[in-house]
């Protein structure tokens, strides 16, 4: 099919199940995920900005497994409408909670007997798209799991995927969403290998750890901690111009839930010797430090937040933090308290 297709899903096994299958059908597609809530708006709002960008091209926005509000749907109907005939929407899911919407907008689409996953694959196959069949069996069990089907064959394997996909946290979504897609299809794909088993899902359950340790593993071996590490910090230092901060003549950078700081923190300030400091910030405004002997991050975190902890390693709690899922929101609360905490100390 060919068109530019912008697909937005759930975060869990059901969404990423529908953009499996999507994977198969189109060349020129991106991937958007989403958890309920303001940050659909947040990525409706993204999906429309990229298409403004190249306002001629025929383009396909695609929803799956997210129920929007009212409002959202407004919003997406009436920017979609504004573009003309070149853009077409359609959203697939099967939570009654959108039950308003589906009666009101006709590319709403609403079915609450399968999963987001089922209808997305029946759509596709019905649009003739051939290359989904051999998804069929792994379908069903994403299915199985998603609307509770305890009788079927397929719902241990299910359920095994279903963890799969929610322990995947390795690669964080916010700084990497390319490629966090790109290691949840990876293990999905390799999950589907093994339902030809007898006992697949006990398999599965017994593997997941050599699967994630295969999408990170390059050259050497070694622990999971540390590949994650390397990857992370590979891709932290290619970005590292965007996450720049800078606080009393001391260069950093800014990460979001980036997680396992103590490791990536260090790893990235040995990688990259001309910053002085690592931060971390998460949703609920703690604050993580590192330094590699060029500063006194416990100094940094007193003054500025009223935190401490070691001159290498500190911590503290941004009170007045407005969570986002912008980084560019994020970075500029970040260093304007800086900016203001370097101005008060001089």
């Amino acid at each position: 099919m060919s068109q530019k297709v912008y697909h937005l899903s759930h975060t869990d096994l059901d969404g990423y199940s529908c953009q499996l299958v999507t994977k198969r059908c189109f060349e020129d597609i991106t991937y958007y995920n989403s958890n309920y809530g303001v940050e659909i708006r947040e990525r409706l709002e993204e999906i429309i900005s990229e298409i403004e960008k190249d306002s001629t091209k025929d383009s396909f926005i695609l929803i799956t497994d997210l129920n929007l509000s009212l409002e959202d749907a407004k919003f997406i109907d009436q920017k979609v409408k504004s573009f003309g005939s070149y853009v077409k929407l359609q959203l697939l899911d099967h939570h009654k909670t959108g039950f308003e919407c589906a009666q009101k907008y006709d590319w709403y689409y609403l079915d609450n007997s399968r999963s987001a996953t089922k209808i997305t694959y029946d759509y596709f196959l019905e649009q003739g798209c051939e290359e989904i069949k051999e998804l069929e069996n792994f379908v069903e069990a994403v299915n199985a799991i998603d609307i509770w089907l305890k009788e079927s064959e397929l719902f241990e394997f299910g359920k095994v995927c279903m963890r799969l996909v929610s322990n995947a946290r390795e690669i964080n979504r916010i700084h990497f969403k390319e490629e966090n897609s790109n290691y949840i299809f990876s293990l999905l794909e390799e999950a589907k290998e093994y339902m030809n088993l007898s006992t697949p899902h006990i398999v599965l359950d017994n593997d997941i750890h050599h699967l994630k340790k295969r999408f990170f593993l390059k050259e050497e071996d070694d622990t999971l901690e540390n590949l994650v590490s390397q990857f992370v910090v590979n891709e932290l230092s290619k970005r590292a111009k965007e996450l720049e901060i800078h606080y009393d003549g001391y260069k950093g950078i800014l990460t979001y839930q980036i997680g396992n700081v103590s490791i990536i923190g260090n790893d990235f300030l040995v990688k990259n010797p001309d910053y002085d400091f690592f931060m971390d910030i998460n949703g609920k405004g703690n604050i993580s430090l590192r330094a590699n002997d060029k500063m006194d991050v416990s100094k940094m975190a007193k003054e500025l937040f009223d935190g401490g902890g070691h001159s290498n390693a500190a911590g503290a709690r941004f009170e007045s933090f407005q969570d986002s899922f912008k980084y560019s929101e994020i970075k500029e609360q970040i260093q304007e308290a800086l900016t203001i905490g370097e101005n008060s100390n001089g």
